[in-house]
């Protein structure tokens, strides 16, 4: 595989052509279904057969449940406390630094009627929760095991999601962009670009994937940057402290790139 790779931006918007550079850092040639991200500390998290694998320096330490059956979400935003998302059974279960579970909760054995369509860590001890019942995004407190809506019924269904500690983000089948704050305040973000696969950086910008071309996306100026790569069939990517991760079906490439 050929190892150094460069990135060109092309701004048919700007009088003067701009590069942004990218260097390639490193590569892991691995073998895996899915790529969950790095932490603070540099552990690579992979999902392989439904078994969740935390690596680094070539050792490594698996968590698996697989009377649960699929993993379909994971968020390692608190390595000290990550979530592990099993659609099909209806719940949540997290996992300590060592990936020894720390809690199991079945959504189904609670006293409100819960369906989880979507979640992820929130802050002050919480989950976030789309309830797919009643279509409301509601906070859940897995301490008191207190859940609590906090917004009305959405409208349209969630095609995409992704959440941080206090922002929660959504992109609809209509293709139309929103953020959710922890006190229920609802902002339209506008018109998402049609995308297979998209991270937000901010509620101003994204990073996209189309046709196997990515581009990094400006909602203020709305100024759209192709960037160039040879890399085939990506799975997905991620970027995370000027560092983007770009996982194939060969490994992970990473690069040191700085987006506007």
């Amino acid at each position: 595989m050929k190892f150094l790779i460069s990135f060109f931006i092309l701004l048919t918007t700007s009088v003067n052509a701009q590069n942004l550079k990218a260097q390639a850092i490193g590569f892991n040639a691995i073998q895996a279904d899915a790529f969950g991200g790095y932490d603070a500390f540099g552990y690579q998290y992979t999902i392989k057969n439904q078994v969740f694998l935390k690596q680094k320096d070539q050792k490594g330490i698996e968590y698996k449940n697989l009377a649960l059956g699929k993993i379909k979400k994971v968020d390692i935003q608190n390595p000290l406390k990550m979530l592990l998302f099993y659609e099909d059974f209806n719940t949540i279960v997290t996992l300590d630094n060592q990936l020894n579970e720390t809690q199991k909760i079945n959504f189904s054995d609670q006293n409100t009627p819960i369906v989880v369509a979507a979640t992820a860590m929130a802050s002050q001890n919480r989950f976030w929760i789309y309830n797919s019942l009643t279509q409301q995004i509601a906070l859940f407190d897995y301490l008191k095991y207190n859940y609590i809506p906090i917004t009305q019924s959405l409208q349209g269904n969630i095609k995409y999601y992704e959440a941080d500690f206090n922002y929660f983000y959504w992109i609809d089948d209509k293709n139309n962009g929103y953020q959710c704050n922890i006190f229920g305040n609802i902002v339209s973000l506008g018109k998402m670009p049609d995308f297979d696969k998209i991270q937000f950086l901010s509620s101003k910008s994204v990073l996209f994937l189309k046709a196997e071309a990515l581009y990094f996306q400006d909602f203020t100026n709305e100024e759209k940057i192709p960037l160039e790569n040879s890399h085939k069939s990506i799975k997905s990517f991620c970027y995370k402290d000027q560092i983007l991760s770009i996982f194939t079906t060969e490994g992970i490439t990473n690069y040191k790139i700085i987006l506007p």
